[in-house]
């Protein structure tokens, strides 16, 4: 027998729903990777989705062990944060990684470096 089954019906469709919000938004993700034609439109489907299906996740995660075990359980808020930081620090390595071989290659779509205000110091 599971513990699930204690749950208030109330509380086991909250969790339901925020499972299936994740669910749904990490699909979107998937989805807006596999559609979207170039690497930098490519980027920030799965990114944001990411971000919040994982929030949506957790969140679900954090109501049902605290509600089954009768205390706050947040530890999930860690989780989270590591995430939030992560996330867009990776993006930023990953698009400018391919920003720098997209020039060195010569691609024309590829947009040339601004230049800096303090390079001729």
């Amino acid at each position: 027998m599971s513990a699930a089954g204690e749950l208030h019906p109330a509380v086991a469709i909250l969790v339901a729903f925020l499972l299936l919000l994740g669910a749904a938004l990490a699909l979107a993700g998937s989805i807006g990777l596999l559609r979207l034609k170039s690497f930098y439109e490519r980027v920030h489907a799965p990114t944001i989705s990411t971000s919040y299906g994982l929030a949506s996740v957790l969140l679900a995660s954090m109501i049902f062990f605290s509600v089954l075990q009768t205390r706050l359980v947040v530890h999930e808020i860690l989780i989270g944060i590591l995430v939030v930081v992560t996330t867009p620090v990776t993006l930023m390595l990953v698009t400018r990684a391919a920003l720098h071989r997209d020039r060195l290659e010569g691609n024309p779509e590829v947009p040339p470096p601004v230049p800096r205000a303090d390079a001729g110091d």
